[in-house]
């Protein structure tokens, strides 16, 4: 009788935690992170008689959780996927705003600046309609400051953003070291702590949104957490920490991920990142923003030069020679930059403008791979130039990028630029620079005069004919 007894009081038992989880499992169906558990009951060992084994009844072996690693781990992929693309698709919308298109827009501009001085060729002398041209010129000039503000304000609110999310990622992974200690301790027990599992995947899933990892389960229930594929964010109960640094020139316009474990720093490039909010907004920053700013600093310099080139040919209304119309744009240490160790030595580059009309929107990155020889690469989209260097002169020359097979070399610049190094400057093979020829040409652009007479619109070369020419030749 007692043991019919004990058995009814197992199954009761087995059952009461059955409906037990069964309520948890309602209380928390809009927890966050909560997966649904369930009871797994086994048959009691049976007692031998005489008669056989007599049977004992059932009870309960654990409880689990009803979830699938893959899909869990899927659903964490697709979100960080798509929470960068989100961002970055956020950003981009952003920075198309600030380049309007109509009567306000800077290609607006341009067009009635150029097209004012149709006026001034009608009527020379006219100062008002000299005075027009200028209003434009200046018009032109302050709408390109603007843009380039406003893209400067919103590299500033990135900065910002960035430097919160690196926090956010932080505090997240000492969330999840702190958890795999708990969880690696519970498991003493031989049974799995599924609120703490629960937990845990809860803060991968956050962290996802934020950086794309990758989750691996160590023996003692702890899960490490990579970024970048390889790199640990996470192992065990120890967690590294990221900041957002700089890349190896010191780009002040360009952010990189720094990770440091165990004293030591590592660079992650935005590339090997994948999804999430952080790696999103360093893409746009590194290279969506970076060629926004390139495209404007492009035709800022094309614009101003070619304007400033056309005006010194004429002569004003006091017959002097024109001046620069626009700010002469000058290349000065801020668009050459060097890696902050690896070079040989520190020696300038100078950077110049030969053609306008060749510019490509784009950073050179200069590498030297020998003492009079290398190669510039366009990081717009990755195309080789070669070059030759002359240490006695510090002259480059350069081979065609579409005709690498042409050479030996075919001419002093490249992309309308010119580079050089101070004569009797010896290179080193390794040694590498950063041209940034665009990225703040937009910023300081300005009108240089303010007289209407300044204006140089009557042409230096003045042709007659002798008056004792019998033929038929005419000048025009």
């Amino acid at each position: 009788m007692s043991g019919l007894l004990n058995v009814g009081t197992r199954a009761l038992q087995a059952n009461q935690l059955a409906l037990q989880t069964a309520g948890n499992n309602i209380a928390n169906v809009n927890t966050a992170g909560y997966s649904r558990q369930s009871v797994v009951m086994g048959t009691v060992q049976g007692q031998y008689s005489g008669a056989g084994y007599i049977g004992k009844g059932v009870e309960v072996v654990t409880i689990k959780r009803e979830l699938s690693t893959f899909l869990t781990t899927q659903s964490a992929l697709a979100g960080s996927i798509q929470s960068g693309d989100a961002t970055r698709a956020d950003k981009l919308r952003q920075l198309a705003s600030l380049f309007q298109g109509g009567p306000n827009g800077l290609g607006a501009a341009i067009s009635e600046m150029v097209n004012s001085f149709s006026d001034v060729a009608s009527a020379p002398t006219d100062l008002t309609a000299r005075s027009v041209v200028l209003t434009r010129v200046d018009e032109t000039a302050k709408r390109m400051n603007a843009s380039a503000t406003q893209i400067d304000e919103l590299a500033q609110g990135i900065r910002l953003e960035l430097a919160d999310m690196a926090k956010t990622v932080n505090t997240l992974a000492k969330g999840i070291a702190d958890v795999n200690n708990q969880i690696v301790r519970a498991k003493g027990s031989g049974q799995t702590p599924n609120d703490l599992m629960d937990k845990r995947e809860q803060l991968v899933r956050e962290l996802n949104q934020y950086v794309q990892t990758t989750s691996i389960a160590a023996d003692d229930g702890s899960t490490g957490i990579f970024l970048g594929g390889s790199r640990a964010l996470v192992l065990g109960t120890t967690a590294a920490t990221v900041s957002i640094g700089q890349d190896e020139f010191n780009d002040p316009l360009k952010s990189k991920l720094i990770m440091t474990s165990g004293g030591q720093d590592a660079t992650l490039d935005e590339a090997m990142l994948g999804g999430g909010e952080l790696a999103g907004l360093l893409k746009f920053q590194n290279n969506d923003m970076a060629e926004g700013r390139n495209l404007l600093g492009r035709m800022a310099v094309a614009v101003t030069t070619a304007m400033n080139d056309q005006h010194a040919l004429g002569l004003d209304l006091d017959g002097k020679r024109g001046a620069n119309i626009f700010t002469p744009v000058t290349f000065g240490s801020g668009n050459v930059m060097a890696p902050t160790t690896g070079n040989s030595s520190a020696y300038g580059m100078t950077l110049a403008i030969s053609d306008a009309t060749q510019f490509q929107a784009s950073d050179y990155e200069v590498n030297f791979s020998s003492t009079t020889a290398g190669s510039i690469t366009r990081r717009s989209d990755n195309t080789p130039i070669k070059f030759s260097y002359t240490p006695a002169t510090g002259a480059f020359l350069f081979q065609t990028a579409t005709d690498p097979a042409a050479g030996p070399f075919t001419g002093t610049s490249f992309d309308g630029l010119s580079v050089s190094l101070a004569a009797n400057t010896a290179a080193a093979s390794g040694d590498r620079f950063l041209l940034k020829p665009f990225s703040a040409a937009a910023r300081d652009i300005s009108r240089e005069f303010s007289s209407p007479r300044a204006l140089a619109m009557a042409s230096r070369i003045a042709g007659s004919t002798a008056t004792s020419n019998t033929g038929s030749l005419s000048l025009s």
